[in-house]
């Protein structure tokens, strides 16, 4: 099967937003994942002063967990489906997070955009169509010294978790979204994960994007070998890299 791109993907995704957070919660430390991968951010004094972009917020769960970790932090919250966005304003949102309807290909041209003291970036590089572009989109982005933190399917390159991938798929994670009438996109997730980098790639790529103190760090559960928190600095002058 070829992988979903663009406004074929946007499309899935819209179609699945009703049944996405029933699915999500069901997934074993799904929330306690992003929350982790969140304050590995380390964003100092509840973020208070900070402005944080949620790069590819889906229904809201990436951006509840990094209003958890900062959560005196100014939060703009972006995502490419209206379906998902639509999801994610129905939920109670205090007055310091809001949502935008905008591409991550689109947020390098956005006069309202940034600078961001912090990004993350949760479940979104496997999913575009040139990662190596929005890096540099993200970094142009960030404050000097801002910190990125990418929550992703990464696989860590061992045969043993390649395989577990395809069993999870194939016993739960795809016949869950058959009955949900999402079959497509949730075969997309089983095949983008297999051919995004691996966990040593995807930070190489970090890397040769101008990111400075890049590290890879694992998720805990069934997960671990399968999601990883990369963290980076913007490796611009003028202040601390983050990726403690």
């Amino acid at each position: 099967m070829t992988l979903l791109r663009d406004h074929d993907l946007t499309t899935a995704f819209d179609h699945a937003a009703p049944a996405y957070d029933r699915l999500t919660a069901a997934n074993p430390g799904y929330h306690a994942d992003l929350r982790r991968s969140a304050r590995r951010l380390r964003l100092p004094d509840e973020g208070a002063g900070l402005h944080l972009l949620d790069l590819g917020c889906g229904t809201g769960a990436s951006t509840r967990a990094l209003l958890e970790a900062a959560p005196r932090a100014r939060v703009t919250a972006v995502d490419a489906s209206a379906g998902m966005l639509r999801r994610a304003l129905a939920k109670p949102w205090p007055a310091n997070v809001r949502f935008r309807h905008l591409t991550a290909e689109e947020l390098a041209a956005d006069p309202a955009g940034g600078p961001y003291d912090a990004v993350f970036a949760a479940y979104l590089f496997r999913n575009v169509t040139d990662p190596d572009a929005v890096l540099a989109s993200v970094r142009a982005l960030l404050r000097p010294g801002g910190r990125l933190a990418v929550h992703e399917y990464s696989l860590s390159g061992s045969p043993l978790h390649r395989a577990l991938w395809t069993a999870v798929c194939r016993a739960v994670i795809i016949p869950a979204g058959t009955l949900t009438g999402d079959r497509d996109l949730y075969h997309h997730l089983w095949r983008s994960v297999l051919a995004f980098d691996s966990a040593p790639a995807f930070a190489a790529r970090l890397a040769r994007a101008g990111f400075g103190g890049v590290r890879t760090l694992p998720v805990a559960g069934w997960q671990t070998g399968v999601v990883h928190t990369f963290l980076a600095g913007s490796g611009h002058r003028g202040g601390r890299e983050g990726g403690r």
